[in-house]
């Protein structure tokens, strides 16, 4: 199976309160991820990573997470993964790691950045847009008028919006095409 999820911002302190995340610390947000995470997930599985990954913590600390996480793990960079850039972190940890990726799945293309945006590769061809960034923003009546006009193809996975846990390329593309 495919997942995809972004966002996850272990290690934030701060992020609880920003998004509003029913989380008694930073250890219980971080074990609470880590748990759902592999809930869904397993060794045979691929998860693309839609960043922001990371924010406070060095790679010491991502590699220390990542070894708890289930599945074949793909990176597309995120603004606050700066832990890619310490010696200590172990690359190999993630099968690449990209600022943009175009997925192939049965035939359907998926475009996946960090960011939403306004018209991507295959627009006019049903291609679907992932992205995160924007957590639970499109709660903000502003923020929800910029990202409706995406419109249905253009998914956000990030945890915010998906209660916590990684997002199957299945509800992908029932959530596209429904």
């Amino acid at each position: 199976m495919i997942y995809f999820i972004s966002d996850t911002h272990f290690c934030h302190s701060n992020i609880i309160n920003l998004c509003d995340r029913p989380f008694k610390s930073t250890s219980h947000m971080n074990d609470t991820l880590i748990h759902n995470w592999n809930a869904y997930v397993t060794d045979h599985d691929e998860i693309y990573i839609l960043g922001d990954f990371l924010y406070k913590g060095n790679g010491a600390d991502a590699n220390k997470i990542l070894r708890r996480l289930a599945g074949k793990k793909y990176l597309i960079r995120g603004n606050h993964d700066k832990f890619l850039d310490d010696p200590e972190f172990d690359q190999s940890l993630f099968e690449w790691v990209k600022s943009y990726h175009e997925l192939e799945y049965q035939k359907q293309k998926l475009v996946l950045f960090h960011y939403p945006i306004l018209e991507w590769q295959g627009f006019f061809r049903d291609a679907i847009h992932l992205y995160g960034h924007v957590h639970n923003s499109g709660k903000d009546p502003e923020q929800f008028k910029r990202l409706a006009v995406l419109g249905p193809r253009a998914i956000n996975v990030g945890v915010d919006v998906n209660n916590f846990f990684p997002i199957s390329i299945k509800q992908i593309l029932k959530k596209a095409n429904s």
